[in-house]
């Protein structure tokens, strides 16, 4: 397969820069996947399950990610995301305690800011939960 360049960006730091065959992402329409030779896009990003494959590795990276932007531009990928989490960067306990902690303040009498905010801590906190239980033994409840 062919390869393209693909720079992966956290809000305060860089995720993964390099070469990649695969790549899937998370729409609003349900995953998208990306190749060499993809058409010229620029579209945005739900919390979901990020998916991309080097070009020497066997297996795709599997990642939690949250909202942002992919630009795809004369063969190379760019993602601008708030967060992404590797699967063994998801501790699952702190994402159970923030999903706790944003169903409180959504429960509670707020401005539309504090509502969106917390709503937005809740997908996040629940998308990191649902990838962890995808490809973990652990079972838990959220």
């Amino acid at each position: 397969m062919k390869a393209f360049d693909l720079r992966i960006l956290e809000a305060d730091s860089k995720f993964y820069e390099g070469d990649c065959v695969s790549l899937v992402i998370p729409t609003v329409d349900g995953s998208y996947g990306i190749l060499a030779g993809h058409t010229d896009i620029i579209t945005a990003m739900v919390p979901g399950e990020l998916m991309y494959k080097r070009y020497e590795e066997e297996e795709f990276t599997v990642a939690s990610v949250s909202a942002g932007i992919v630009k795809v531009e004369s063969g190379k990928v760019l993602i601008l995301a708030d967060s992404v989490e590797r699967l063994d960067e998801i501790d699952i306990n702190r994402a159970k305690r923030e999903a706790e902690e944003a169903r409180q303040a959504l429960n509670q009498k707020s401005t539309l800011r504090e509502f969106l905010v917390a709503k937005t801590q809740l997908d996040r906190a629940i998308n990191r939960m649902k990838i962890h239980n995808k490809y973990s033994d652990d079972s838990f409840d959220f």
